[in-house]
């Protein structure tokens, strides 16, 4: 499985509401912050999610493996930050094309069968560009058309993977549900590309990739293993006209998932861009090899890791906190930008990795708490599309950066315009729910709130809330 980015699913609101904006939209993430708080790892106590979360372990490792060792191998073939970002971009450029017809495909068939297509794929895919390295035959072509390809496949099996994790867990499981996926993901990048680093020096890229697509014979196996009786199927809709459309005009008429998406698009397109950012670092700056970027990539894992633990307990996943760590991730950004030694800059990859995961988590569980299950597809997609399809815009632009400005002020720039994002979408957060910012400075006092605009209605409080 190719990301760690969530799932889905909860009470939705009336269907009669559908569209009618965001007075009625934030009443049920509101009752649910009422529940009481389960333990970090409820969901596992599910069958069916513990088959999916053990092959996701298993398949993420891989793809970790896969990540660092084509990152590596394009850098050794080329010798340049802009491949490195033309290939990252290749690899969600589908998502940015055709990111909302795989929510369309995910809400009318069954997830569980979906899914076995497009992880058999994903496989084959890592098999493919195994074969062409260990035979000594691979250019930079067959990475970049391997690439896209995952990204095809990628289109189809994030939705329905997402949407899939609420029918094995109910609504009740899903934030849990979301923070243990993520979990899942940050686990195997921990090993992944310390894996990786070792089997690059010792024996190739190669086999970081016929490992990679071996890896999906276990989520393949836990999907049959599973017990469709004990599922919450959703009900898929049936094929007609203007379902694209539909799930637009839901998005547009709900500021509540409108700005969490425009943010994670910014931080996504500008933010994310570490596969350009770590080698540059490591190649140009610290002079050092593929070790070093395993290192690092583990490290950031490492803060991803602990936020995706920490997003387990939490019991709600408020917009404040969404806007809040993605400008401490932007600022912490500029800060590994500008460190002088290694030493900080691979300690501050720690809480970089925390924070982008908090944005992660927040984003994706509330924008799906807030989604009516009927319109979840379409909408994980347009997410997914705006999260992911923003790479293929912002990697070349920033490996541009990187190769003509050096290391330095291209993270830089990543990180200020993630800073940027999260102010102005703050802002309009606080405006469309009728907030304004107090400062007190005075002893015993919380220096910095947003508070009520008078008069502001009960139903604007809880949208920016």
């Amino acid at each position: 499985m190719s990301t760690g980015s969530g799932t889905d699913s909860a009470p939705a609101p009336d269907p009669d509401d559908r569209g009618t904006g965001a007075a009625h939209a934030p009443a049920e993430p509101a009752a649910a912050a009422d529940k009481p708080r389960k333990g970090t790892f409820s969901s596992l106590r599910i069958r069916n999610y513990r088959l999916f979360a053990t092959g996701q372990v298993v398949s993420n490792t891989g793809t970790w493996m896969q990540r660092i060792a084509q990152d590596w191998l394009v850098l050794s073939l080329t010798g340049s930050s802009t491949a490195v970002g033309i290939t990252t971009a290749l690899q969600f450029l589908p998502m940015l094309l055709f990111g909302l017809y795989g929510g369309v495909i995910a809400d009318r068939l069954a997830k569980r069968k979906l899914l076995l297509l497009t992880q058999s794929a994903m496989g084959l895919t890592g098999l493919a560009l195994a074969v062409l390295t260990l035979t000594g035959q691979v250019q930079v072509w067959h990475v970049y058309l391997v690439a896209f390809l995952l990204g095809l496949v990628t289109v189809v099996d994030n939705p329905a993977r997402q949407s899939f994790v609420s029918e094995m867990v109910g609504p009740d499981d899903l934030r849990n549900a979301v923070s243990l996926n993520s979990a899942n993901f940050q686990s195997a990048r921990l090993v992944g590309p310390a894996v990786a680093g070792v089997l690059i020096t010792a024996v190739g890229s190669g086999w970081a990739f016929m490992l990679n697509g071996l890896s999906f014979i276990a989520p393949i196996i836990g999907l049959l293993m599973m017990r469709p009786a004990e599922l919450y199927p959703g009900k898929q809709v049936p094929r007609g006209k203007g379902q694209l459309r539909e799930g637009l005009r839901y998005v547009a008429g709900r500021p509540d998932l409108i700005w969490p998406i425009v943010l994670v698009g910014f931080i996504g397109t500008f933010g994310f861009n570490f596969p350009i950012w770590l080698t540059a670092f490591v190649d140009k700056v610290y002079h050092s090899g593929a070790g070093t970027y395993g290192l690092l990539n583990t490290l950031m894992a490492a803060g991803s890791l602990a936020g995706a633990l920490l997003a387990a307990r939490r019991g709600t996943s408020r917009l404040r906190l969404l806007v809040g760590a993605a400008l401490l991730f932007g600022v912490l950004e500029i800060a590994a930008a500008l460190s002088p030694a290694f030493w900080l800059y691979a300690l501050l990859l720690v809480p970089i990795g925390m924070c982008g995961l908090t944005i992660n988590v927040t984003a994706n569980s509330s924008v799906q708490l807030a989604t009516d299950p009927a319109m979840r597809g379409r909408v994980m997609s347009l997410f997914m599309m705006v999260f992911m399809g923003g790479t293929p815009l912002g990697a070349p632009l920033v490996g541009w950066v990187t190769d003509a400005y050096g290391a330095r002020i291209g993270f830089l720039t990543g990180g200020a315009i993630s800073a940027l994002a999260a102010v102005g979408v703050g802002l309009f957060l606080a405006r469309a729910g009728g907030l304004r910012l107090k400062i007190d400075l005075r002893r015993g006092h919380q220096h910095v709130a947003f508070v009520p605009r008078h008069p502001a209605t009960p139903d604007q409080v809880a949208t920016a809330a």
